[in-house]
């Protein structure tokens, strides 16, 4: 890479590692951004933790806040322990964001647009890439576009719902989709809200819940198969790593099979033949460019019974946790932790150093 990991004067390159936020994956951003914190080589970086907190302020925690048990515990004591970085001065203390944020105004492009006017680097995909990729009904309709297949998806407008066409819209479901089918909010990530629904009768309460968490909800095809996972990094000429074989405990695959330890398992690689596993790694790939993604994603996918690969939806700010299947992924193409948070860094450094506007 032509980008440098050090800053003008030759120090260590100063990165302010952003975890916590407004989302209902906070605690997962938590786990996320204190390995990244714990991992990155002190030998190239001078890390610091920044602490969002449930208001959107910036904070700069010690160590004994980092290391506590959730972001409530570490709210409690910021006015104590943290001290508050006001956002105008965050690029006289950092010379790149590394975003540990995971879900709504930390993955979503939102974040972004505010590195993006203060002018500081960051990791991970841009403004736009980061709201395409978080928007799963979008986001399908590009990979339709671009010939990649995507589960059959009917959205369903909360003003819709409650506008008297609730009738017309579970008839178009039942006509469209059938069952069983799954429904989920259309921007969040975590498994929030997501239900299996196997009748009629089930999809009222199954949008009820998803609503609770956006205006528009998906309800989309199950898909009989198994369910892949698949990391890409880089930035124009992007590297799929070594798929994995995602086994959920349940139907639906739920945070704790995705994050927690013993909790779920992953097959890396999948337990599929070579083929099919470049096949995987070829859809992930077409999927990241046609999002124009950049630094490093997850892309999950199913593959379907008759051997095609759908795409769910990209992660563009994967998880990081010490547990996450992307440092499986990693470590199965010979790349260990530190290594893929330096190559993560470098990316983005290359990145907005050639970019013209915003990433």
């Amino acid at each position: 890479m032509s980008a440098s990991s050090e800053n003008k004067g030759g120090n260590k390159l100063r990165v302010g590692v952003i975890l916590g936020g407004v989302s209902s994956e906070k605690e997962v951003s938590l786990e996320s951004g204190r390995n990244i914190f714990a991992k990155m080589d002190r030998k190239k970086y001078n890390p610091t933790a920044i602490f969002m907190d449930s208001r959107g302020g910036f904070w700069e925690i010690p160590l004994k806040l980092l290391m506590r048990n959730s972001t409530r515990d570490i709210e409690m004591d910021l006015d104590e322990e943290g001290k508050k970085i006001p956002y105008e001065e965050l690029k006289f203390r950092v010379d790149l964001i590394y975003i540990g944020l995971h879900g709504k105004y930390g993955e979503d492009g939102c974040l972004q647009g505010l590195l993006e006017i203060l002018d500081i680097p960051y990791t991970g995909s841009g403004v736009l890439g980061s709201a395409l990729g978080m928007d799963k009904y979008t986001c399908r309709r590009i990979f339709a576009m671009n010939g990649i297949d995507v589960p059959k998806t009917v959205p369903v407008e909360r003003c819709e719902w409650e506008g008297g066409r609730k009738e017309a819209i579970l008839e178009g479901i039942a006509k469209d989709i059938g069952f069983p089918c799954v429904v989920k909010p259309t921007r969040e990530g975590c498994s929030t809200a997501v239900k299996k629904v196997v009748s009629k009768d089930g999809i009222p309460d199954a949008l009820a819940g998803a609503f609770e968490w956006d205006n528009v909800v998906l309800v989309e095809e199950f898909i009989e198969g198994m369910e892949v996972t698949c990391g890409v990094i880089g930035n124009d000429e992007p590297l799929a790593l070594t798929p994995s074989e995602t086994i959920p405990t349940q139907d639906i695959l739920s945070l704790e099979d995705k994050f927690l330890y013993g909790q779920g398992e992953n097959k890396t690689p999948a337990r599929v033949p070579e083929e099919v596993l470049k096949r995987i790694q070829g859809v992930a790939g077409q999927a990241y460019r046609a999002l124009g993604l950049k630094g490093y994603s997850r892309i999950d996918m199913f593959v379907r019974k008759d051997g095609r690969v759908a795409v769910l939806e990209p992660n563009t700010l994967p998880g990081m946790t010490p547990s996450t299947v992307l440092f499986h992924q990693a470590a199965a193409s010979g790349i260990n932790q530190s290594d893929l948070i330096d190559r993560v860094i470098g990316f983005a450094l290359e990145a907005h150093e050639n970019k013209r506007g915003p990433l």
